[in-house]
């Protein structure tokens, strides 16, 4: 169901690139103390229920934080951070959604901050300063925060790499444009078939 409503968000020629969510650490933290009060409950109940048998039907408050249990792990599960081709997007929300998305176009900067602990299970806070009226997003305590943020600032020196063939250029800017491309490829942020086939229709243009 995720993955539809993604789907459904994305334009023409977008595509997802990267899926994350905060960090597992968050979710145990959520949780915790609702696992031990429905450990608690359940030794409870049954040491009463050996000396008093009707009181088994005390089993039916382990369903409280179960329930409670349940919707954190729901809201963690449906709270995603997601970077395409073309912008970044929050998700948030079960029923109700609340997305918040920036496009790469408007990144004017990335921070990426991880504490010691956050270094060592991988997990950090990326900070995206835009020139949209949002201006700043922070997606705290995300999952492999490296990865994000390279994703993210690949994805924007790659922007409009897609429709550079397509596009009419003067003669005199395609050198300039093979060049360009060829940085890129030696970065490896594309391919050598992409390289050479974008090479190929900017030459056609000459």
């Amino acid at each position: 169901m995720a993955k539809s409503y993604i789907q459904g968000m994305l334009g023409q020629n977008e595509r997802i690139l990267l899926v994350t969510r905060q960090h597992w650490f968050v979710l145990f933290s959520a949780i915790l103390a609702e696992i031990v009060i429905t450990l608690l409950l359940i030794a409870g109940v049954s040491v009463a229920t050996f000396y008093y048998p009707p009181a088994a039907f005390g089993f039916v408050l382990v369903l409280v934080p179960l329930i409670s249990m349940l919707r954190d792990i729901l809201t963690w599960y449906n709270r995603e951070y997601i970077v395409s081709n073309r912008r970044v997007i929050q998700i948030s929300g079960m029923f109700s959604k609340n997305v918040v998305d920036s496009s790469l176009e408007k990144v004017n900067d990335v921070k990426m901050s991880q504490s010691f602990f956050g270094r060592m299970f991988d997990y950090g806070d990326v900070e995206i300063m835009t020139a949209s009226e949002i201006g700043v997003n922070l997606f705290k305590r995300i999952g492999d925060p490296v990865k994000f943020k390279t994703a993210m600032l690949n994805a924007k020196e790659k922007l409009g790499f897609d429709e550079m063939g397509g596009k009419s250029q003067p003669a005199e800017d395609i050198p300039s444009l093979i060049a360009k491309l060829d940085d890129l490829r030696k970065k490896g942020i594309v391919s050598e078939e992409e390289f050479q086939k974008k090479k190929a229709e900017l030459l056609a243009k000459m």
